[in-house]
């Protein structure tokens, strides 16, 4: 159970306190005093080491399920004894250029938050610590932990696209420059990317309900003096997710231009093709008439017969060389 929680500590007018060892107690201090609450952090706990945290605070059980298993939408949930807030902050891997999502869920009561990380993302030490050197922010309670765990993800989505969008500006130097060394690697790049695009929007567009329900109030357990700092999260989440948004608009229009100049350069490649068949045509075509075993041909008898026909196929040739030069073809 220890290194399943991360960190546990009672706050009490915005300052830690020293926690008990025992959750029951601590909680029960927490509520005792009334401007005191106990935040709990875990790290991948499994059912059997989350039990005792679950009956501890009355957690409900589907909230519960949904925390353990992971794989979950951002969502918010309201039940009787409980606040459950699924975020879900996103990692980029700058040497792989990929996204990758993990999960954070918040249980918030009236005394008590209890945050559950799934992946890598999401360390909400640096939250804490920022927290508690903030103690008129960390004095509003348990709706502080939840307001600065969204802020956090969400700031933090604004950086990941500004990194997708560094990344998206050689992508498109790539697709218009103009001799690109392989057609191939550039789509299957954009394809990747494109699926990077949609892990980060899986993140953070089903969010954008559970904020502006914050942000505008009715949701128990939650200050409502806290709409205003909800408010700014959902307009920093809106403007991420208007970045990622016009990043797959981007790659959409990136990815049908540099389809269209494959078919370009392939008709371009077929017409020159084209060209030297037809040029090498005149020859063989007079090649094969005087090839034929006849007896009575045009100047077959005569001296200047085998000179004047390689002239001929050579006039033949450069004329149309110079025709299909002319037109674009070669």
């Amino acid at each position: 159970m220890p290194g399943v929680i991360v960190d546990c500590a009672i706050y009490r007018a915005g300052r830690r306190a020293e926690t008990p060892g025992d959750l029951s107690d601590a909680l029960a201090e927490a509520r005792a005093t009334g401007d005191a609450f106990l935040w709990i952090g875990m790290y991948e706990p499994t059912e059997q080491e989350f039990e005792h945290v679950r009956k501890e605070f009355v957690l409900h059980p589907l909230a519960v399920e949904d925390a353990l298993t992971a794989h979950q939408r951002p969502k918010l949930e309201v039940y009787d004894d409980s606040l459950f807030v699924v975020l879900k902050p996103v990692l980029y891997d700058e040497d792989t250029d990929t996204v990758t999502a993990g999960e954070l869920m918040v249980f918030v009561g009236d005394s008590f938050v209890v945050t559950v990380r799934h992946g890598e993302g999401g360390a909400l030490s640096a939250v804490r610590r920022r927290l508690e050197h903030e103690p008129e922010v960390l004095r509003h309670g348990p709706t502080a932990v939840l307001y600065a765990v969204s802020d956090a993800v969400v700031d933090h989505y604004i950086e990941v696209a500004a990194e997708l969008q560094a990344d998206m500006e050689e992508v498109e130097a790539d697709v218009f420059a103009p001799n690109p060394t392989d057609p191939k690697s550039i789509a299957m790049r954009i394809y990747g990317f494109k699926r990077q695009v949609l892990e980060f929007r899986r993140a953070t567009t089903p969010l954008i309900q559970p904020m502006n329900r914050l942000a505008f109030g009715g949701v128990p357990f939650v200050d409502e003096h806290a709409q205003p700092f909800f408010r700014d999260v959902a307009d920093h989440l809106t403007k991420a997710t208007e970045y990622i948004e016009g990043l797959d608009r981007l790659l959409s229009d990136a990815l049908a231009a540099h389809l269209a100049q494959m078919g370009v350069r392939q008709n371009d490649d077929v017409r020159k093709i084209s060209a030297w068949a037809a040029i090498a045509a005149v020859p063989t075509m007079v090649a094969g008439i005087y090839g034929m075993n006849f007896d009575h041909m045009p100047e077959l008898h005569q001296w200047w017969g085998y000179p004047l026909v390689l002239a001929l196929m050579a006039g033949a040739c450069v004329g149309l060389h110079r025709m299909f030069k002319q037109r674009g073809w070669l």
